[in-house]
């Protein structure tokens, strides 16, 4: 970590929701800037932590931090790999790993930040002992997300899931459906169509925008400790050491964040702060 008792300089507020017409031409206003640390993040909730960290903490470490918000997967990590923003914050490691494999990027994370955890919600169903024979339950259709859907669902006992069944699990590695029906789609679109189908697995993020909170509205929910799905900073390999990386992870792990996002959030997010898993 760089010194504290180093001159300090002021923080700039900025946080502005890029279009994506802008890629590739400096990513609009601030591309010059080279003291400012440019984050690439999701509006929630990884663009509100970071417009705290900005507003409340920066300017104390002496950092000059830019928010740019995406409602895109793909933008944050490549605006990343090229050197467009310095950092990203939206991501959990399954995902960037196929990311990384798929698209020979060379993202890599820093540190761990929050949980969104994945829950089974029901308008129906009290509980889970309610789900029996011939019931439906939405999941999430991409490779990632429907294979932490159905570990969830297997875990609690919902379902059996086949020895060996990775975090890529599909339907097809499915044993026993328990005579479960399964509707497959967008995550984002799960929590529209629960009042269609007697459960749905849905992702921490879109449950919040919903106003739904795992920590009281789910059935059963993911736990943080040990979980790989944690959301992190990320950087391009190599960047790691960059003091102003090093002041923004610090700031993102402290116990101010801790208490903004428990305060705001009330369990529909989580602290879940430490270094990364291999």
């Amino acid at each position: 970590m760089a010194r504290l008792g180093r001159p300090r300089t002021v923080a700039v507020a900025v946080a502005v929701v890029v279009p994506l017409a802008l890629i590739g031409y400096g990513l609009g206003s601030g591309g010059d800037d080279k003291q400012t640390l440019k984050v690439a993040a999701s509006p929630t909730p990884h663009g509100e932590i970071l417009d705290y960290v900005q507003k409340h903490l920066a300017a104390k470490e002496g950092l000059k931090l830019e928010v740019r918000k995406f409602n895109d997967y793909v933008i944050p990590n490549t605006a990343t790999e090229s050197g467009e923003v310095d950092a990203n914050f939206f991501q959990h490691k399954p995902y960037l790993d196929d990311f990384n494999k798929k698209k020979n990027t060379h993202i890599k994370p820093v540190v761990n930040v929050e949980l969104e955890p994945l829950g089974l919600y029901s308008k129906k169903a009290k509980s889970l002992k309610d789900l029996t024979a011939g019931k439906t339950v939405a999941l999430p259709n991409d490779s990632t997300n429907e294979g932490r859907a159905l570990h969830l669902l297997a875990d609690n006992g919902v379902i059996d899931l086949k020895s060996g069944a990775g975090a890529e699990a599909t339907l097809g590695d499915v044993s026993d459906t328990k005579g479960l029906k399964f509707k497959e789609l967008e995550a984002a679109s799960v929590p529209r169509a629960l009042g269609d189908v007697d459960a749905a697995v849905i992702n921490g993020n879109y449950a919040v925008d919903t106003g739904l909170n795992p920590s009281k509205d789910a059935l059963v929910a993911e736990k943080v400790k040990g979980n790989p799905y944690a959301n992190f900073l990320a950087v391009k390999d190599g960047n790691q050491d960059d003091p102003r990386i090093e002041k923004l992870a610090k700031l993102l792990n402290s116990d101010q964040v801790r208490t903004f996002i428990e305060h705001k959030y009330k369990g529909g997010i989580e602290p879940a702060f430490g270094p990364v898993g291999s």
